[in-house]
């Protein structure tokens, strides 16, 4: 992605969250210069945890048709004695029919949280075995408490304030409903970008930046 790009983004994503009233920490606003000042031992949890901003187009080029806006708020790393929380949170924005590409996650077992905005839209599948591929099964789930089933490649809609709890091997492809961009939460177990998110089709998590002007914000892909 050009850098251009994630600075039109992350300050867009600013005004949503602003306009929905949700704070972030104070190191989302840390300009170059904040970064530089700051002791690298007393913020290493930033690094090594991936906190702070996230933004992907999955390498495709397109992002307002195929990406996510994400910041993560708090992470551990599993079996770590220095970092070891045992949860995450994210907080992340779906513009409208902008599509979060199906993918399962092999240990992460996650709420997903309609937090203002829009609808945002699920399809889902069960994981075949331990293949990229989509099963054929009755796919089960938990919306608020409720126990739910849906057919292979059904939809679950959620309306603003509900979740849905995905776990593992559940392949899952999201989207705001057109009309309206969707504010997300995340509460679940420790994630990791790197290693835990498998793809139906090969795609880039972390798509790389092109430097064509300076760092608004800094991003994970920084780091």
């Amino acid at each position: 992605m050009k850098r251009s790009e994630i600075n039109r983004e992350i300050r867009a994503a600013e005004e949503f969250f602003a306009m929905h009233n949700f704070k972030l920490p104070k190191f989302a606003a840390w300009s170059m210069s904040d970064w530089e000042k700051q002791d690298k031992d007393e913020i290493s949890e930033i690094f090594d945890c991936n906190l702070g901003w996230d933004i992907t187009d999955f390498g495709r080029g397109d992002f307002r048709n195929y990406g996510l806006m994400l910041f993560t708020i708090r992470n551990g790393i599993t079996g770590s004695e220095k970092y070891p929380k045992k949860y995450a949170e994210k907080i992340m924005i779906s513009r409208s029919n902008q599509i979060t590409l199906m993918h399962c996650h092999v240990l992460k077992t996650e709420d997903i949280i309609n937090r203002g905005g829009g609808r945002l839209v699920f399809e889902l599948f069960n994981r075949k075995g331990d293949t990229t591929d989509l099963d054929d099964t009755p796919v089960k789930l938990v919306l608020d408490g409720r126990k739910i089933t849906v057919p292979a490649g059904g939809k679950v809609l959620l309306e603003p304030g509900e979740s849905l709890t995905l776990t593992p091997n559940v392949f899952h492809q999201f989207y705001a409903e057109e009309g309206s961009d969707v504010l997300i939460g995340e509460v679940s177990s420790v994630n990791d970008d790197h290693t835990d998110n498998l793809f139906y089709e090969p795609q880039l998590r972390f798509p790389g930046v092109e430097e064509d002007e300076p760092i608004y914000r800094r991003t994970v892909m920084d780091y």
